[in-house]
């Protein structure tokens, strides 16, 4: 796998063999990244379910100011982390945890979240409301959500608002907006 944009464009990165990692193809990230032009720079960003880490270190690279990746494989954990040594990555937080888990902890909100879990799990719209319920989202912030195409758009919260969708081959994507300008748990960021 490859970085696509950024001061690491064109690097290639080594991902851990577990069978559940399915990596973000390169012709998404470029669609998603070039929705989030105006936005990544600077942000705060949660790569929940990691995997690969593809599109954290996409964020990373394109001047995200910190992405946490969260995944509960320690396999996963140990080579991102070999990554971001070898890239000289600043401002990466690494949790070897299940994502879940990661949600039931103390909240600080992010500009812009990964949601890319397995498609064989049926937990995607409770992880929605994790995020919004518990103060996991800044006012205003983007949500990517990747799911099996044909399970067409996400249930997303009331306020979420759907901004783009997209497809490409088996996986269906989305990106989603908070819409109600102020983070649950009253945090005015």
């Amino acid at each position: 796998m490859r970085i696509i944009g950024g001061k690491w464009r064109g690097r290639r990165i080594r991902f851990a063999a577990v069978e559940a990692i399915r990596p973000t193809p390169d012709r998404v990230r470029e669609t998603l990244f070039n929705w989030l032009q105006n936005v990544i720079a600077g942000s705060r960003c949660l790569d929940l379910f990691a995997g690969s880490g593809a599109l954290g270190l996409e964020a990373l690279s394109r001047g995200a100011r910190q992405v946490v990746f969260v995944d509960r494989e320690r396999a996963v954990i140990g080579q991102l982390q070999e990554t971001l040594s070898k890239l000289g990555a600043n401002g990466a937080e690494l949790w070897p945890l299940d994502a879940r888990r990661y949600l039931d902890g103390e909240a600080e909100p992010f500009d812009v979240v990964f949601l890319d879990p397995p498609f064989a799990t049926e937990y995607l719209a409770g992880l929605c409301r994790a995020l919004e319920e518990r103060g996991w989202l800044a006012a205003r912030a983007y949500i990517y959500i990747e799911q099996p195409s044909q399970a067409g758009a996400p249930v997303l919260p009331a306020s979420w608002i759907l901004l783009k969708s997209g497809r490409a081959g088996e996986v269906g994507y989305h990106l989603a907006q908070r819409a109600d300008g102020s983070p649950a748990g009253g945090d005015t960021r």
